[in-house]
C-alpha cells in the first residue's frame, strides 16, 4: 500500500510542479535553437515546404480539389509531428535524464510532461503554417472551431499515459526507441494525415482500429469547422482513462527499478 501512496504522491508532485515541466520544456527548446536565426520557427518552415510539395503532388495523383485537400494535409501533418514526436522520444527519456533522475529528488513524472510540454509549444508554432493556408483557402472559422481547445486536452492526457509507458519500456528495453522510429512511416501511411475517414471511397477496418485516427481527428476536425464524431470522444475518453491505469501500473512497478536501468 505504501508503494501506491508513492506513486500517486510523484503524480501529485507532478502535477503540482508542472511549472518545472514547463522550465525543462522551455530550456530544452532553447538549448535545441541557441544561436538560430529562426529558432522553433525552422519546424514551421520545414511544414511549409511539405505541405507545398505533398499538397500540389498527391491533389493531382488523388484528383481532390486543392482547397479541400492542402488544408487537410496541413492540419494532419502538424499534428501528426506532434504525436509522433512525443513516443519516438519518450522512449528515451528517462536515459537521457538518467544523471537528474539519480541525483535530483525529483518527481519522475515530472520528465514525461516536459516531453508533452515541448511538442505542444512545438505544435502551436505549427499552427501558424495552418492559419496561412485556412486564410488563403478561406476555410470558416465558427462555433465548431471552439472544440479545439477540449480536443487539445483529450490529446494532451493521452500523450502523457503514453509518454510515461513508453518511457517505463523504453528504459527497459532499449531498443524499443529504434523499433518505434522504424515503424512511424509505416503508420504514417496507414494513419489519416493526408485525408478524413469520411472522404475514403471505402471503408477501412485498419483506420477504425487505428488510434491515431482518433487523436487527430479530435483537432483536425474544429480546425477545418467540423465537429468531431462521438466515437472519437468516446475512444479517446476511455483511452485516456484505461491508459492512466496502466501507466500509473508501470510507474508503481519501475520506480524502484528505474534508477538501475537507466
Amino acid at each position: 500500500m505504501h508503494s501506491y501512496s508513492a506513486t500517486f504522491k510523484d503524480l501529485r508532485e507532478g502535477i503540482q510542479g508542472a511549472k518545472v515541466s514547463f522550465h525543462i520544456a522551455k530550456g530544452d527548446i532553447q538549448a535545441r535553437y541557441r544561436r538560430s536565426v529562426l529558432g522553433p520557427f525552422w519546424q514551421s518552415l520545414a511544414t511549409a515546404v511539405g505541405v507545398v510539395g505533398l499538397g500540389l503532388l498527391w491533389s493531382q495523383l488523388l484528383n481532390i480539389d486543392r482547397e479541400k485537400f492542402i488544408p487537410t494535409l496541413t492540419a494532419g501533418l502538424i499534428i501528426w509531428q506532434m504525436l509522433a514526436g512525443v513516443l519516438i522520444e519518450s522512449c528515451g527519456l528517462f536515459v537521457r535524464q538518467a544523471s537528474i533522475i539519480r541525483n535530483v529528488v525529483m518527481p519522475l513524472s515530472v520528465h514525461p510532461m516536459s516531453i508533452v510540454i515541448r511538442y505542444v509549444v512545438n505544435f502551436a508554432h505549427s499552427l501558424i503554417v495552418f492559419v496561412i493556408v485556412a486564410v488563403f483557402m478561406k476555410i470558416e472559422v465558427n462555433w465548431n472551431t471552439l472544440l479545439f481547445i477540449p480536443g487539445l486536452l483529450l490529446v494532451m492526457a493521452n500523450m502523457l499515459w503514453l509518454s510515461f509507458a513508453f518511457g517505463v519500456m523504453g528504459a527497459r528495453y532499449r531498443d524499443l526507441e529504434y523499433g518505434v522510429a522504424s515503424i512511424m512511416p509505416m503508420l504514417f501511411l496507414i494513419s489519416p494525415v493526408m485525408y478524413r475517414l469520411e472522404n475514403l471511397p471505402f471503408s477501412s477496418m485498419i483506420l477504425e482500429f487505428n488510434p491515431f485516427t482518433y487523436l487527430i481527428e479530435v483537432l483536425r476536425a474544429p480546425m477545418l469547422g467540423h465537429v468531431p464524431s462521438l466515437t472519437t470522444y468516446v475512444v479517446l475518453v476511455v483511452g485516456a482513462v484505461v491508459g492512466w491505469i496502466v501507466a500509473f501500473w508501470f510507474l508503481h512497478k519501475a520506480k524502484l527499478r528505474l534508477p538501475f536501468w537507466i
